[in-house]
């Protein structure tokens, strides 16, 4: 006797509302490729980016987690942050998020560097530290800047699983 697979996935029957905050002391929302792909991204999905929820801060935890909380303190379901990373010593998106997590959600990172070495960066995959978090009934998600690495987030993680973790933290 086989076994069934489960092929119900939960969802949310409402707008998700989503937050992309671009990390980087270089880019300008004209320049910024990542953010506004992960934008591209979230269109297809049943999300709203309301105006200002779309914003570019410094490599500067304290500028970082301003915004971050900010949102928190709104009616946003998640916060999808490109940038910041690595492990340059202006990479410090890590160093801010992670305090603000209640729940860190560590199959994320795990996945995408697993994805990143097999598909996309060979060994260069042990430089990301993306992670993923809960902070009450909101989730934080946390990806490289460049497009090979949003691309593959979007595609094949938070795009599949966005919405069933809004509803996982809503229900």
């Amino acid at each position: 006797m086989g076994v069934k697979s489960m092929s119900v996935v939960n969802r949310i029957d409402r707008l998700i509302n989503v937050a992309v905050l671009t990390v980087s002391d270089t880019r300008t929302k004209e320049t910024d490729k990542g953010g506004q792909l992960v934008q591209q991204y979230l269109k297809d999905l049943n999300v709203e980016i309301k105006e200002g929820h779309y914003q570019i801060v410094k490599d500067d935890v304290t500028e970082i987690q301003t915004q971050v909380n900010e949102w928190l303190s709104k009616d946003v379901d998640a916060i999808i942050t490109t940038g910041g990373t690595g492990i340059s010593q202006r990479d410090v998106t890590i160093e801010a998020i992670k305090p603000l997590l209640d729940k860190e959600i560590e199959g994320f990172g795990e996945i995408f560097r697993y994805l990143s070495y097999t598909e996309d960066v060979g060994t260069r995959a042990i430089l990301s530290r993306a992670i993923a978090g809960t902070v009450g009934h909101q989730v934080i998600i946390s990806i490289p800047g460049s497009t090979g690495a949003v691309k593959l987030a979007m595609e094949k993680l938070i795009t599949k699983e966005l919405n069933h973790l809004v509803h996982e933290l809503n229900k």
